[in-house]
């Protein structure tokens, strides 16, 4: 008969951990990050738990990675550890052991029943910055796609091209300041419910250009600033991990 797999015991603690990614690390695949993340971990020396089974792996999960190519202070993860340890620790070791540019900005102990951090991700909050457009023009683009009623776009997925809605999910969206000194560059504030299928900024993006003929000539640049519990009166992005420092459930 074959050899049962040893089974682990549980976690002795969780560690929520805010990561940014910034500069060329936005480049940065979710599958390479990954790696970098357990090489960080036995570099760090983290009493890291593994899950039972024939093939077990570190107990570590991701929420929400932004899309390959977009800067971001505002990505999160959970690591299960085998002894106790203190977050503020945890952090400084893993910040010491990632590569420059993936930065660790928060880290707390996951508190029980305070709920999931996947389900306190409800929003995220983009920046956008288009190198090369006028505010203008941005902003009459804008005014098209907040004035549809629906707006379809295309992607292609693992099962083909799935069309959907983007209109629908996007909270709030308006032209921000505009310009450095040297270069026109028109900026944008985009908030956007994580709904099924995910609208992602460059399917709004996909909007604009649908709905107003906006063609940046050069690629718009995204990044992320936060995501997290979305307040449906002022349209803001909390933060996910507040419920873990205060121990008070999100409501």
């Amino acid at each position: 008969m074959p050899q049962q797999p040893i089974q682990q015991p549980p976690p002795a603690q969780r560690i929520r951990i805010r990561y940014a990614k910034r500069g060329r690390m936005r480049f940065t695949s979710h599958r390479d990050f990954g790696r970098a993340f357990e090489r960080a971990i036995r570099r760090a020396g983290l009493p890291i738990a593994y899950s039972s089974g024939f093939s077990p792996h570190p107990r570590i999960s991701y929420a929400n990675a932004s899309p390959t190519g977009a800067l971001s202070e505002a990505e999160y993860a959970e690591i299960g550890l085998t002894a106790e340890r203190q977050p503020a620790e945890v952090g400084a070791l893993l910040d010491a052991a990632l590569p420059d540019g993936i930065d660790i900005v928060d880290a707390v102990v996951a508190r029980s029943g305070t709920g999931s951090l996947t389900d306190r991700l409800e929003a995220s909050w983009w920046q956008i910055r288009f190198p090369g457009v006028a505010a203008d023009d941005l902003s009459q683009a804008v005014s098209a796609f907040l004035a549809a009623d629906e707006i379809v776009v295309e992607r292609m997925t693992k099962r083909g091209i799935r069309s959907f809605d983007c209109r629908a999910a996007v909270e709030r969206l308006a032209v921000g300041d505009a310009v450095t000194a040297s270069e026109e560059c028109a900026t944008m504030d985009l908030v956007v419910r994580h709904v099924n299928p995910a609208v992602r900024p460059d399917d709004v993006l996909a909007g604009l250009r649908l709905i107003a003929s906006l063609e940046p000539p050069t690629p718009p640049v995204q990044s992320r600033r936060a995501q997290g519990p979305l307040d449906p009166q002022s349209g803001r992005v909390g933060d996910p991990l507040e419920p873990d420092r205060s121990g008070v459930p999100p409501p």
